[in-house]
C-alpha cells in the first residue's frame, strides 16, 4: 500500500475525515433528537433528520429506527450522570453530604430529560430503561458503602435496597412533576428531605 509521506497511508488520510463527518453528524441528530422529541414525543425520523440537517439516509446510516435512537438518548444522559458520580465520588466529604449534592446535579440532568424519559418508558419499556443503570448504581453502591462506614448511613439495610430507594424517590419526583403536582424546583429538597432520615444511620 502506498504511503501518505507521514506514516498513515492514503486510505488512512481519506478515512479521517470521514470518522469525523460521522461523528459531527452523529453528535448533530442527537442533539436535534433531543431538542424534537422533548418538544413533540410523536415526532418522526423524518423530522429528526429535517432538524439534524442530514438526509433520512444519513439518519439511518446511524440509527435504524426510532428505538436505536431513544436508546442512545438514554444512554447519552446516563453516561452524563456516571461522569457526575464519579466526580463526586473523587471528594473528600461526607458521604451523606456527598449524596445530597448528587441528587441536585441528577436531579438537573432527569429534569432536563423528562419527556425523553417518558417516551423512552413508553417505547422502550421500563425493564430496558432500568437495566441501562448498572453503572451507575455501582458508582451509587460505592458511596452508600463508603457512608454507612462513615458511620452516617444506616447497616441494617442491604445496599442495593438503599440504591434501589435512591433510584425510586427520583424517578417518583419526575413522575409527579409530570403531573404537576410538584414543582422543578421543589423537587430536590423534597427528595433530600425524604431521602437522608430515611438513610441517617
Amino acid at each position: 500500500m502506498v504511503s501518505a509521506g507521514d506514516g498513515r497511508t492514503r486510505q488512512d488520510r481519506g478515512t479521517t475525515p470521514r470518522r469525523g463527518d460521522a461523528e459531527r453528524n452523529i453528535a448533530a441528530i442527537l442533539t436535534a433528537a433531543f431538542d424534537v422529541l422533548s418538544t413533540d414525543p410523536a415526532a418522526t425520523m423524518a423530522d429528526v433528520a429535517r432538524a439534524a440537517g442530514v438526509g433520512r439516509v444519513t439518519l439511518y446510516a446511524h440509527f435504524s429506527s426510532r428505538a436505536e435512537l431513544l436508546q442512545a438518548l438514554v444512554q447519552q444522559a446516563l453516561e452524563e450522570t456516571r461522569q457526575l458520580l464519579e466526580d463526586a465520588l473523587a471528594v473528600d466529604r461526607p458521604a451523606d453530604q456527598v449524596l445530597a449534592g448528587i441528587i441536585h446535579t441528577s436531579w438537573r440532568t432527569l429534569d432536563r430529560h423528562r419527556r425523553i424519559r417518558r417516551v423512552a418508558l413508553a417505547e422502550l419499556g421500563s425493564e430496558w430503561v432500568a437495566g441501562q443503570h448498572d453503572q451507575v448504581f455501582l458508582r451509587l453502591t460505592d458511596l452508600l458503602a463508603r457512608g454507612r462506614d462513615q458511620g452516617v448511613f444506616r447497616s441494617d439495610l442491604p445496599l442495593s435496597w438503599m440504591t434501589t430507594t435512591v433510584y425510586g424517590l427520583l424517578h417518583a419526583a419526575a413522575d409527579e412533576v409530570d403531573t404537576g403536582r410538584v414543582s422543578s424546583a421543589d423537587a430536590p429538597h423534597l427528595i433530600i428531605s425524604s431521602l437522608l432520615p430515611a438513610l441517617a444511620g
